[in-house]
């Protein structure tokens, strides 16, 4: 590693269908203050059927003084693959991965090489979720998305403090922690930053979110999209729970506590109706709801109060449940699939999982 001033960086992008989003990033690339002569950019696209890759050609083409500009393809179009194929072509001491519909400030890569430079070998910050438009229902979907009940606890979601985490959203690495721990696994279509970041931890190394790093990250415009996006992610985490129960935290696991909850409270409402069982036995369960429900609207009311949007009275307290029923029937299904997936680690940096 060279000194603050000179540690050469990787950044990289991968995208599949992100024309609407990447000229924006590409913008923010541009306005980097950290010396562009010391920065290789590479893209990545996975058979995009939209200009995305058009532009990247177009990024490449203009003269904004970089180290180089490197358009490459993911002929597997996955995510996973996507960040391997950008790790394995990186030349830089350090590699920062960024989400194509993310948003970064001028400071961003100086702060991460900064964080870098103090001896940390992972790092990374907050992530703020935005949303494109300005209309009632987006902003109430934003709501629910950036408020710890709608969207998790992570670290990285709600807390700015410098401190040491499981995993971190648009990480920064030391190259020699691929080397090390692997790469991507490939068997994952989501939940892969948080296997990648378990074998990252398991091989000795901290995962450090610095208070100075920040970034945004475009969040879903519609309640379609976003009830999709919820089920594959709980799905995913059903899935890569074969792996090892040790990837996750607990809080991944309450929406599917929710719903076994939520189910055996219809069973004994149905048993109970009968008298084929005592009404009391089906009373810790109604507790669990009634409790349920109370979160629910505290917490709608602070995210109420927080945007000052008070019509959004009438559709959190429905918005939550519907979110987290999307992510905890992800996970019942998840573990329904795990035991016909076949996944393995993959730590070997020359040649990823097959």
């Amino acid at each position: 590693m060279q000194d603050n001033g000179r540690i050469n960086v990787s950044l990289c992008v991968i995208a599949f269908n992100e024309e609407d989003n990447i000229g924006n990033l590409f913008d923010n690339i541009i306005q980097q203050d950290y010396p562009h002569e010391l920065v290789e950019i590479i893209l990545v696209d996975g058979n995009s059927t939209d200009n995305t890759k058009s532009l990247m050609e177009q990024f490449k083409s203009s003269d904004n003084g970089f180290n180089c500009i490197k358009v490459l393809d993911n002929i597997k179009r996955i995510q996973s693959a996507g960040w391997n194929v950008a790790i394995k072509e990186s030349s830089g001491d350090v590699i920062i991965r960024i989400d194509a519909h993310a948003l970064i400030p001028s400071n961003f890569i100086t702060e991460n090489v900064q964080c870098i430079a103090e001896g940390e070998c992972v790092c990374g910050g907050r992530r703020e979720n935005i949303i494109k438009g300005d209309s009632f229902s987006k902003k109430v979907l934003l709501m629910a998305e950036n408020s710890m009940f709608g969207s998790g606890v992570a670290k990285y979601r709600n807390s700015g403090k410098k401190q040491y985490v499981k995993t971190v959203a648009h990480a920064c690495y030391k190259k020699e922690v691929f080397e090390k721990a692997g790469l991507f696994n490939e068997k994952l279509l989501r939940s892969e930053d948080n296997e990648l970041h378990y074998r990252i931890r398991k091989n000795g190394y901290k995962i450090c979110m610095s208070d100075k790093i920040y970034s945004q990250y475009q969040t879903r415009s519609n309640l379609k999209g976003m009830l999709k996006q919820k089920f594959g992610n709980g799905k995913w985490i059903g899935i890569t729970t074969k792996l090892s129960p040790g990837i996750f935290s607990l809080y991944h696991y309450i929406p599917f506590v929710f719903v076994m909850v939520a189910l055996a409270c219809a069973a004994l409402f149905g048993i109970t109706f009968t008298g084929l069982i005592p009404n009391w036995l089906g009373l810790p369960f109604i507790c669990g709801v009634g409790l349920y429900l109370l979160i629910d609207v505290l917490l709608t009311f602070k995210s109420c109060s927080d945007y000052k949007e008070w019509r959004a009275l009438f559709v959190l307290p429905f918005l939550f449940p519907l979110l987290h029923f999307a992510y905890g029937f992800g996970t019942v299904w998840g573990f329904i699939l795990s035991p016909f997936k076949r996944l393995k680690f993959n730590t070997n940096f020359e040649k990823v999982d097959e």
